[in-house]
């Protein structure tokens, strides 16, 4: 198992759809890099069971969790509790890269 890893350069991108790297997983839980082009989109979902937490290291994105919504940028961290719809938007002109956990894994 890697212990350490370096976030942006484990960043990957895709022209036609946001690309999730996975970097951490046990069986209680997982850490993903999502990298997403200008307007693409993690369209609205839940997790019933899980908890998930967004932090914004580079870039800026929209992010709505159950109705509410709010652009940020580097240095945010999002919080969605299981059961919570949420979704999120590169809203800015730059590439947007999310360092996401989420546990217990679903």
């Amino acid at each position: 198992m890697e212990y350490f890893v370096n976030v942006l350069g484990a960043a990957r991108f895709r022209a036609d759809k946001m690309c999730k790297t996975n970097l951490f997983e046990t069986e209680r839980m997982f850490c993903d890099v999502y990298g997403l082009e200008p307007q693409q989109i993690q369209t609205g979902h839940v997790h019933p069971g899980s908890d998930k937490v967004y932090y914004v290291v580079s870039g800026r994105g929209m992010f709505e969790v159950d109705g509410e919504e709010r652009e940020v940028g580097p240095g945010t961290a999002v919080f969605a509790p299981a059961g919570a719809t949420h979704a999120v938007r590169n809203s800015g002109a730059e590439r947007l890269v999310l360092l996401v956990f989420m546990a217990p894994k679903p």
